[in-house]
């Protein structure tokens, strides 16, 4: 028996959460069965850009979900928050990004990011309604935002 090589041990999903975790953890369990759906929904007939917008749009939702608990509500302790962004519940550039104004609403990183659009502008999705002319059906090629400039 002295000769058998142990085999490393298999880390078993994630470090222990702290306290609180109990309170948002059915709702992250449906965001991941979400998610599931979203990644395992058929893409035959959609542009190659629309097959990523329901991911896309889970993970805004869940990120926003965390946002709103810790920043609005203050339902959750910081230790919780930082664990939930460690863990990579929810995008923290996004949050960040959301905490400065004029960004209250953005849909996703690429919007601003001007090296992703022509004449390095920003997404058309950023442009506010009062702005845009009427007939125009707006929608993101990056993630199917039909718009979140915050002044709408």
């Amino acid at each position: 028996h002295g000769d058998t090589k142990k085999m490393p041990k298999v880390k078993t999903h994630k470090t222990k959460p702290p306290a609180g975790w109990e309170l948002v953890e059915p709702t992250l369990k449906e965001f991941d069965q979400k998610m599931r759906e979203a990644e395992n929904e058929p893409h035959e007939g959609k542009r190659k850009c629309e097959s990523v917008w329901p991911i896309l749009r889970v993970h805004h939702q869940r990120s926003r979900y965390i946002y709103d608990i810790y920043y609005r509500k203050r339902e959750i302790s910081r230790e919780l928050y930082d664990f939930l962004l460690r863990e990579k519940y929810a995008d923290a550039s996004l949050i960040a990004k959301w905490k400065k104004p004029g960004y209250e609403k953005l849909c996703c990183l690429r919007c601003i990011q001007t090296r992703d659009h022509n004449f390095a502008t920003a997404c058309i999705c950023r442009v506010p309604k009062g702005k845009r002319e009427d007939s125009v059906v707006v929608e993101c090629v990056h993630c199917g935002c039909r718009g979140c400039a915050s002044g709408d």
